[in-house]
């Protein structure tokens, strides 16, 4: 909430204004450790890109390759991207990075935590070697001190703010809740007005909390590394516009997303050291807004979550509670929650089902409905149009001759069956034939073949 993307973003526009794109060699880099802030920063800065005459493209995984590809070849100005999809492209010979003169590296201690430091290492061996490079992070030691010595020369440092939490706009609350009672609380808490985030340290424990939270009613999201990034960008905008304003996700919303109106930041899990607690916290009261941030610990737990907070320099507040307790509802809001399950809305009519037959379960073959009718059922008869205002015709013939051959002009009338019947048999038995005296082939009469003779032995001397 400090402005940071505009800072560096509109410098960068500024020293690009007025170049011509050239296929597949970019002006500007800014790289990200994740796929939301870059989404984020590209949003940011393309309205004021598009105004400058830049062109500014999103290179991240779970997209399309082609797309990217064909943007990079019309020609772009500025690359957002993180590191794994740049590298791919990078080797597929798509971009080349030899032109780029001013190059961002944003969150550099979250892309060192995440392991990206060999491939940014790659990425900045084959930029212009003299170029500017801006470079923010939230610590300037380990891998991160070694990369400034490594591609920066005597930089010029600026620090915002110490590494703690603001004190004045945030109140830091630690409950201490036993694990039989941390589901009905987190529950309650989640049934709260607002909106929340949930962080949790494990993609399986998001997904079970999301499933119990919908469960119980109430509108929440899940967001991880393991969703796919459709998945993921849906998620965070049914967040971002209210949709489900609850959020529950690892750490990969902790760094650098900025949703307006978050009030309230719950460890469900307690992160791991001060630094990820800090930026956990960092989601609420963001550009002077005023925020909570709560910790949930066992009783086993409480020693461990007091030494975390104290090297965060945060003094919290501890309580032990019960669900429905007073002060859970006077830090939180905490309230009651419908108990009637959530389901998101779906975008698309689920495919229907058939059986062996090809039919669906009402019964017809049509995958667009019951019938040949549509989705309606055959009318009745009495349903049916009336036919009676039909003229009748007159020259149709009676319908007990209709099937009746017609006798012909020039010969005698046949006479009846009956008496065709009496000639053919006149003392009512049936008609003499001759038999044929040897076997019947084809209408015609064979002779019978006359038994082979077994010619006799030989007498042997």
């Amino acid at each position: 909430g400090s402005g940071k993307t505009l800072a560096f973003g509109l410098a960068m526009l500024t020293r690009l204004a007025g170049r011509r794109a050239t296929p597949q060699q970019p002006d500007g880099l800014i790289l990200v450790p994740t796929r939301e802030l870059a989404m984020q920063v590209s949003d940011g800065l393309a309205p004021l890109a598009d105004a400058c005459g830049l062109r500014i493209r999103l290179i991240v995984g779970g997209m399309p390759y082609v797309k990217q590809i064909q943007a990079l070849d019309r020609g772009v100005h500025i690359l957002v991207a993180t590191p794994g999809r740049l590298k791919d492209l990078v080797d597929r010979r798509a971009v080349d990075l030899s032109e780029v003169a001013i190059t961002v590296l944003d969150e550099a201690d979250q892309m060192a935590d995440m392991g990206f430091m060999p491939i940014v290492r790659e990425l900045l061996d084959q930029t212009r070697p003299r170029s500017q490079r801006l470079l923010f992070s939230a610590t300037l030691d380990g891998d991160v001190d070694a990369l400034i010595r490594a591609y920066m020369k005597d930089p010029a440092r600026h620090s915002l703010a110490p590494a703690q939490a603001s004190v004045e706009t945030m109140d830091h609350h630690v409950l201490i809740v036993h694990p039989a009672d941390k589901e009905e609380v987190t529950a309650q808490i989640g049934a709260r007005e607002g909106r929340t985030i949930f962080f949790v340290r494990t993609q399986a424990g998001v997904d079970r909390l999301t499933d119990q939270l919908t469960s119980k009613g109430i509108a929440a999201g899940a967001l991880h590394g393991g969703k796919t990034q459709a998945v993921r960008t849906r998620t965070l905008a049914a967040f971002r516009d209210g949709l489900t304003p609850a959020l529950v996700a690892t750490d990969v919303a902790a760094r650098g997303i900025h949703v307006d109106g978050i009030s309230l930041v719950v460890h469900v899990d307690a992160p791991n050291d001060a630094k990820d607690y800090l930026h956990r916290a960092g989601r609420t009261a963001r550009a002077g807004e005023s925020g909570t941030v709560v910790t949930l610990a066992s009783p086993k737990q409480q020693r461990q979550v007091s030494a975390l907070t104290g090297r965060a320099g945060v003094q919290p507040t501890v309580k032990r509670i019960r669900p429905g307790d007073e002060h859970l509802v006077e830090v939180t809001g905490a309230r009651e929650p419908s108990g009637i399950a959530w389901y998101p809305p779906k975008e698309r009519a689920p495919k229907r089902e058939f059986n062996r037959t090809g039919r669906t379960a009402g019964g017809s073959s049509r995958p667009g409905g019951s019938s040949r009718y549509g989705s309606h059922s055959r009318p009745e008869r009495s349903e049916r149009p009336d036919r009676g205002d039909r003229p009748e015709r007159t020259d149709r013939p009676a319908r007990s001759d209709s099937f009746a051959r017609p006798p012909r002009a020039d010969s005698p009338a046949r006479p009846a069956r009956a008496e065709r019947r009496a000639e053919a048999f006149p003392a009512g038995g049936r008609r003499e034939e001759s038999k044929p005296t040897g076997f019947q082939t084809n209408g015609y009469a064979a002779k019978r073949a006359k038994p082979r003779v077994k010619p006799a032995a030989k007498p042997t001397r």
